[in-house]
C-alpha cells in the first residue's frame, strides 16, 4: 500500500492511490468507486484530446458535460500524452508509487506504448491493473472495437429486450454493460489487493463488457443447453412468472407488479375481489399461471385499468401485494424514499453552480463513502501532481508542456 495522501484518511481505501488512464465510463467507473471511498484517483487524460466523456451528454454552465461531472468526481486530473517515450516514463515513474491502474484500450494499445502488464509490473511488482475492453485481452475477436450499446447485443441481452415480434431496443438509455463492467472491475481489483497483501505481488484484471453483461442473464445459459430452450422477446414480462409485468392504470400512469410466488398471488386475487382465481381447478400454481398467462394478464390489466396509480398503490401495499410506479426522473425527484435514503447529493462547483447527481453506493455503516468534489477541468491538478509526487520542477514541467507531452 502507498501513502496517498487523503482528505478522509477514516475511510476503507485510504491510502490506496489509482492510476486511471481509461476512457469513457467503464475503467473510469471502476476507479470512480474506488474514489468515493478514500482512495487517491489521477485521472490521466491526452493533453490535447482529454476524455472524450467530457463531451458526452448535456453541457453545465462551465462547459464541462453533466455527464463528466458526475462520473469524474473525486479524480484528481493530470495530463500526460502516454503514446511518446518521455510521457511513457514519467507514467511509469508514477506507477512505482501506486497501486492500481485502470485502462479500456483495445488490447495491445497499452503494450504498443510500453505501458502492458509486464511492461509496469517490472518496475512495480505488486501494481494492480483493471484491463477492460470489448471482448477481453484474448480470442479471436479481442482486436474489434466494441462500446456497451455493442457488449449489450452480443451478449444477448439486446436480444431479449423489446415486445414480441418487433425491434430488439436497448434496455434502457444507459450504457449499463459500462456501469457493470466497471463494478466488475473494482471487485476484481479489490479482490487483487487482498490477495497481494498475502503474497506480495500484483496481477491484472481482464474484463470483457459483453462477458459483464452476460452473467446477468439468470437461466438462459442452462436452458438451453439442457432444453434447447431460446427466449424471446417478451416486453414486460418474465419467462417463469406470472403475473409479473407492467400494467396502465385509469389515469395513464404505469405500475410495475411482481407476483413471485403463490402466496402472493393468492393475495392478489384476494385484493382483486376474486379469490376463485387462486382455486386448485384454477390459477392456484405458477405453472398454471405461467400456461395461462394472457388470461391472466388480461384480469389484472383490466383490474389495474379501473384505478389510478395512487389508488392501487393503496391497496396493493394494503394487501402485501409488491407493486411499484415506473418512475420518471422528476417521479425521482419528488419521491421521499429517495429523498430519506439521500440517494440524490447536491453539490456545489467552483464554476457550474450547484449540480445534482447519484450519491454514493454501497452505504456503509461506518465508513460510508463521500464526494469531495466533481469532475475537474482537464489537466487541472498537473503542476501539483508532477511537482509532488514526480519532484518536477516548474521550469522541467514548461517543458514538457511545450513538447505536447503533458
Amino acid at each position: 500500500m502507498n501513502s496517498a495522501p487523503s482528505a478522509s484518511s477514516g475511510q476503507p481505501l485510504s491510502g490506496i492511490r489509482v492510476l486511471d488512464v481509461a476512457t469513457f465510463v467503464a475503467g473510469p467507473f471502476c476507479a470512480t468507486v474506488f474514489s468515493e471511498f478514500g482512495a487517491e484517483v489521477i485521472k490521466i487524460e491526452h493533453p490535447e484530446y482529454g476524455d472524450p466523456l467530457r463531451n458526452l451528454g448535456t453541457r453545465a454552465p462551465n462547459g464541462e458535460t453533466l455527464t463528466w461531472l458526475s462520473e469524474a468526481r473525486n479524480k484528481r486530473t493530470l495530463t500526460l500524452n502516454l503514446s511518446r517515450p518521455e510521457g511513457a516514463a514519467l507514467f511509469l515513474d508514477l506507477v512505482r508509487q501506486a497501486d492500481v491502474v485502470t485502462e479500456n484500450f483495445r488490447p495491445g494499445t497499452m503494450e504498443q506504448w510500453g505501458l502492458g502488464y509486464e511492461d509496469l509490473a517490472r518496475v512495480n511488482p505488486a501494481i494492480v491493473m483493471v484491463r477492460v475492453s470489448a471482448y477481453g485481452q484474448d480470442g479471436p475477436y479481442k482486436d474489434r472495437p466494441g462500446f456497451a450499446r455493442i457488449a449489450h447485443a452480443f451478449s444477448g441481452l439486446t436480444y431479449l429486450a423489446g415486445e414480441p415480434n418487433s425491434k430488439p431496443v436497448i434496455p434502457g438509455s444507459t450504457s449499463l454493460g459500462d456501469y457493470i463492467s466497471g463494478l466488475y472491475g473494482a471487485i476484481g481489483a479489490l479482490m487483487a489487493l487482498r490477495e497481494r497483501e498475502r503474497s506480495g505481488r500484483g496481477q491484472y484484471v481482464d474484463i470483457a463488457l459483453y462477458e459483464s453483461t452476460f452473467r446477468l442473464l439468470d437461466e438462459i445459459a442452462p436452458a438451453f443447453a439442457m432444453h434447447g430452450i431460446v427466449r424471446e422477446r417478451m416486453g414486460a414480462d418474465a419467462p417463469t412468472i406470472v403475473p409479473h409485468s407492467h400494467y396502465q392504470c385509469a389515469d395513464g400512469n404505469w405500475i410495475a407488479l411482481a407476483c413471485s410466488s403463490d402466496k402472493i398471488f393468492a393475495r392478489l386475487a384476494r385484493t382483486m375481489n376474486r379469490p376463485e382465481l387462486a382455486a386448485p381447478d384454477a390459477f392456484a400454481t405458477m405453472a398454471q399461471r405461467i400456461a395461462g398467462r394472457d388470461t391472466i394478464n388480461d384480469i389484472v390489466s383490466q383490474w389495474i385499468g379501473q384505478q389510478t396509480r395512487d389508488e392501487l398503490m393503496a391497496v396493493c401495499i394494503d394487501a402485501e401485494v409488491p407493486v411499484g410506479p415506473i418512475n420518471s426522473i422528476a417521479d425521482i425527484f419528488n419521491d421521499p424514499q429517495f429523498a430519506a435514503r439521500g440517494n440524490l447529493q447536491t453539490v456545489a462547483t467552483p464554476d457550474a453552480g450547484e449540480v445534482t447527481v447519484p450519491s454514493v453506493l454501497p452505504k456503509l455503516s461506518r465508513t460510508p463513502g463521500r464526494i469531495g468534489h466533481l469532475g475537474r477541468h482537464k489537466g487541472e491538478d498537473s503542476e501539483s501532481i508532477l511537482q509532488g509526487l514526480l519532484g518536477l520542477s516548474a521550469e522541467r514541467i514548461a517543458e514538457l508542456r511545450s513538447k505536447g507531452i503533458v
